[in-house]
């Protein structure tokens, strides 16, 4: 039997959510060497910036259930890219370290808002289909996360000081979401009678959550200082490696949108186990490689490994919430809120201490634990075998 998935103007207007919200994740790593160059910061209070996103996400993960039982997924996400929209702009003109860190932290919460609700919205709206459907959407999250890593990239290397503009590129298309591709029907809202998604989750949930937890350490590792350990090995200037780490973004993309169907046939897990997989190979290229042009290559390996894992792991999150994902999709968001900051806060550290090159191997421990918690933990997932699913 085929089955297809249907991209309507839901779909698409979720998936855009996410473009505005990845065109500054997609910037703001790479951009750190900039920002730090500008604060005068080492790397420790550099990182800091990564642990207020990190809280931000927390935050969002204790927020998020009673907020979309209150207002509903779609309002709630209105609300979160609210929170990041004046977050951004906060961050854009913040003139010191004792600003940009409480904008980052109002920017992430938005972020973090305006993602969990998204990850809802597209696995109840595709049910079954929905392994298929979240990879597409993040395919095309990836766009932005792409687009924002070379604009802030190419101002950076062309207008030196003006890098920062770059990321306001994520307002009109914001704006554009709402006042025209926002649902505007009247229907209310009605919170359910037996208030927001509550109660324990199961061990399998918890050993889960730990790997999920690898998983985002280990992206944002490379993601935030990516183009410090490129700068380290090759030379490089800041503003041309943060171009080359645009590759990172367009790994992820290509895996996103073609992982799913490459792989459609293997169970939710496997296809897991493959990405990391595929992170821990390009992990290695980037690690050993002194060579610009080598160490564009292993990031876009890095970037396809690291396409699917937050989706993968989010489903098989939700798959162990008995039918609660608001609250599996709350307590993810706690469990990014950790990697985000503690990540790149103890690499920068780790980097301080001895080399952001040694700092680095912090990675390849956080893939083994993904890795070996996925085989520990058999997902409960339901997934349909997709076929001659085509755009």
């Amino acid at each position: 039997m085929t089955h297809k998935i249907k991209r309507d103007r839901y779909f698409w207007t979720v998936a855009l959510q996410t473009v505005c919200v990845n065109i500054f994740l997609g910037s703001f790593g790479p951009t750190q060497p900039l920002l730090r160059a500008d604060q005068g910061t080492s790397l420790t209070v550099a990182g800091l910036h990564g642990t207020a996103m990190g809280l931000a996400s927390i935050l969002a993960g204790l927020a998020n259930p009673h907020l979309a039982h209150r207002f509903g997924r779609p309002v709630t996400a209105w609300i979160g890219l609210g929170f990041f929209s004046i977050g951004l702009i906060a961050f854009v003109a913040s003139p010191s370290v004792f600003f940009s860190i409480p904008a980052a932290l109002l920017a992430g919460f938005g972020v973090s808002i305006t993602i969990n609700n998204a990850i809802t919205a597209i696995t109840t709206h595709y049910h079954e289909l929905s392994p298929m459907a979240l990879t597409q959407a993040n395919a095309i999250a990836s766009c932005g996360y792409v687009s924002g890593t070379l604009i802030v990239g190419t101002i950076a290397n062309n207008y030196r000081d003006l890098w920062r503009l770059g990321m306001l590129t994520a307002l009109p298309l914001a704006a554009f979401l709402f006042f025209v591709m926002r649902d505007k029907s009247t229907e209310i809202h009605v919170p359910h009678e037996d208030g927001s998604q509550t109660g324990t989750l199961s061990r399998e949930f918890w050993i889960s959550w730990v790997g999920y937890v690898a998983c985002i350490a280990s992206e944002f590792a490379i993601s935030f200082w990516a183009a410090a350990l490129i700068i380290n090995r090759t030379g490089a200037t800041p503003a041309i490696s943060t171009l080359t780490v645009a590759a990172l973004g367009t790994g992820m993309a290509l895996g996103r949108w073609y992982g799913g169907r490459i792989l459609k046939h293997w169970h939710l897990d496997t296809q897991l186990s493959i990405f990391i997989g595929l992170q821990a190979v390009g992990f290695t290229i980037v690690w050993f490689s002194h060579n610009l042009q080598l160490s564009f290559l292993g990031v876009l390996i890095a970037g396809l490994g690291i396409s699917n894992q937050f989706a993968l792991a989010s489903l098989r999150m939700i798959g162990f919430s008995d039918n609660r994902p608001d609250l599996a999709i709350g307590r993810s968001s706690m469990a990014a809120g950790i990697a985000i900051g503690g990540s790149p806060f103890l690499l920068g550290v780790l980097g301080d201490l001895f080399g952001i090159s040694r700092g680095y191997l912090m990675v390849p421990v956080l893939m083994m634990i993904a890795y070996l918690i996925v085989k520990l933990t058999p997902s409960k997932v339901s997934q349909k075998v997709l076929e001659d699913n085509e755009l």
